[in-house]
């Protein structure tokens, strides 16, 4: 019985519905931006990534996001990058618009955009994601590849061409795609967790780990790192140590209803039912309007027959 209510825990939790945001980028100044790239992430989404252009006016739009918090980043030749992390909802009032305010570098690279204008770039990524999104791999490869040779400095794009990868279950080429990332932001966080991720995916519990470990030991450790860790330990079998790291992304962030959820389905697995009804409640209490509570609900009311 466990089992059965776990599985179907997960099941609905992948058949969540979609979601989209927009937004602006200007500079300091408050001038629009053209042709910024603006990055959405979520390595607990499938797909876990998007990629936009702002028009003349600076506006950009992404389509296709799954219930969960994201991490937007926005890049543009001759400004210093930006971002921030939202909730993504798909059901009740629309998602508030973003609006980002970048400041001129200090020393932008000339000719960042290559060849490409910036309306052919928006274009470009256009096409390249909707390949991606037809599941067609190795053609958004292409694409996105064909990109970033033009485009060198948007090495942000390698985040979509790791995910790509990883879809085909190519994951040294996944890995070796956020790497090209971490040559250029060696900070960069989502691709540290796509290496871990990717590991374990390969089934390589124990490089997943230590990627894993190595982010959390840094400066300023994200939720994503310790909730994906937990994800590790589970996989492993090791309940309590999961149960450990999904407290630290909980602590991190105490209205994410996610690693929430894993701690309710961490004693549930332990066949612990009054347990598991009182972490769903949190769950519930923490962010009732989420698909994580919208399944709590559901696993209570199977507990409770």
């Amino acid at each position: 019985m466990v089992a059965v209510i776990a599985s179907m825990a997960l099941a609905s939790m992948a058949g969540a519905q979609t979601g989209r945001v927009g937004g602006t980028v200007k500079d300091d100044a408050g001038q629009a931006i053209k042709g910024a790239t603006v990055t959405a992430d979520n390595p607990n989404a499938s797909p876990s990534s998007f990629t936009a252009t702002t028009d003349d006016k600076g506006r950009f739009a992404i389509i296709g996001l799954r219930p969960g918090q994201w991490s937007f980043t926005v890049q543009s030749p001759g400004f210093a990058s930006d971002g921030l992390r939202m909730d993504i909802r798909t059901v009740g009032p629309p998602n508030p618009p973003i609006e980002f305010r970048l400041k001129k570098a200090t020393a932008a690279p000339a000719g960042a955009l290559g060849s490409i204008a910036p309306k052919d770039l928006q274009q470009e990524l256009l096409a390249a994601d909707s390949l991606y999104n037809a599941q067609q791999w190795d053609q958004a490869i292409a694409a996105y590849r064909a990109i970033l040779e033009r485009t060198p400095a948007l090495s942000v794009i390698n985040l979509q061409i790791a995910s790509a990868y990883r879809n085909k279950r190519d994951f040294d080429r996944a890995i070796a795609a956020y790497g090209d990332l971490l040559r250029t932001d060696p900070n960069n966080d989502k691709a540290k967790i796509g290496i871990g991720m990717t590991n374990l995916e390969k089934g390589d519990y124990d490089a997943a780990e230590a990627t894993l470990a190595q982010a959390a030991e840094g400066q300023n450790p994200t939720r994503e790192v310790f909730y994906n860790l937990g994800e590790v330990k589970f996989a492993k079998g090791q309940a309590d140590e999961a149960a450990r790291w999904y407290e630290k992304a909980a602590a991190l962030d105490p209205s994410w209803a996610k690693p929430l959820l894993k701690l309710a389905l961490v004693q549930l697995n332990k066949g612990n039912k009054d347990t598991t009804i009182k972490a769903l409640e949190k769950v519930i209490a923490a962010d009732p309007a989420s698909q994580e509570a919208t399944q709590a609900r559901a696993v209570i009311e199977q507990l409770r027959k």
